[in-house]
């Protein structure tokens, strides 16, 4: 069988590490691009080395997000890759948590899922034709001490996945779900000395997400579980 074919990506929550790779490989593999994020200054560089443009948007805002949607389809293409890469954090004690700013991690991981990778499959469905990827991470699987609202947010992007899954794969469109378990290097985290190849390479994860998104419809996967070879889990 024929190997899905891509035109356009869209990235959501791009910064400079794991959605920088993605950005950096699709151009390499042809693909157009667009990265938003809520501040996009930051962008300028990685859009000279991809030809990508960045639009501003607050994820977790349904009318900025269908805004987004618009601006892409007008100024690009119609996305028929679209990664949802953005994450909320609110460390602490369970008893000393600021309800506020859990909402905030949880809408930010959750809900942001949601409102994107609903307006990508409205486009998507007609064609029958698409792939929406969503980041996890450890905490999709695993509730760690003093982060409950970031397992809760990442908890509940793996169920909005899985569910998607289940109701959009049989009507063509690829959704996948990665579980980033364990540190991402970046200049500015770097692993180890006497640790090497402890953190994960950004560039490799995106060659994963590469992977997923080139395979034939009559394998196709939902989760893939990413780890350095020295990780415990």
């Amino acid at each position: 069988m024929a190997t899905p074919t891509y035109k356009t990506a869209l990235i959501v929550g791009v910064g400079t590490g794991l959605s920088a790779s993605l950005a950096r490989l699709f151009s390499r593999e042809g693909i157009r691009v667009a990265l938003a994020a809520r501040k996009i200054e930051k962008l300028g560089e990685l859009c000279t080395q991809t030809g990508a443009k960045a639009f501003a948007c607050d994820a977790t805002n349904a009318e900025e997000v269908e805004r987004l949607f618009g601006l892409v389809e007008r100024e690009i293409a119609t996305p028929d890759i679209v990664v949802y890469n953005a994450s909320g954090r609110s460390r602490g004690p369970f008893v000393d948590l600021v309800p506020a700013e859990v909402e905030q991690a949880i809408a930010v991981s959750a809900f942001g899922g949601f409102l994107v990778a609903q307006q990508a499959a409205k486009r998507m469905l007609p064609s029958k034709h698409g792939a929406i990827l969503f980041t996890g991470a450890s905490a999709s699987v695993k509730g760690y001490a003093q982060s409950a609202p970031f397992a809760m947010g990442k908890f509940a992007l793996r169920g909005l996945a899985q569910s998607m899954a289940r109701e959009l794969s049989p009507q063509g469109i690829h959704v996948g779900h990665f579980v980033i378990d364990g540190g991402i290097r970046s200049a500015a985290r770097a692993e180890p000395t006497d640790r090497p190849d402890s953190m994960l390479d950004p560039d490799a994860i995106a060659e994963s997400y590469w992977h997923m998104l080139q395979q034939p419809r009559s394998a196709w996967t939902w989760e893939i579980e990413l780890r350095p070879w020295v990780e415990k889990f």
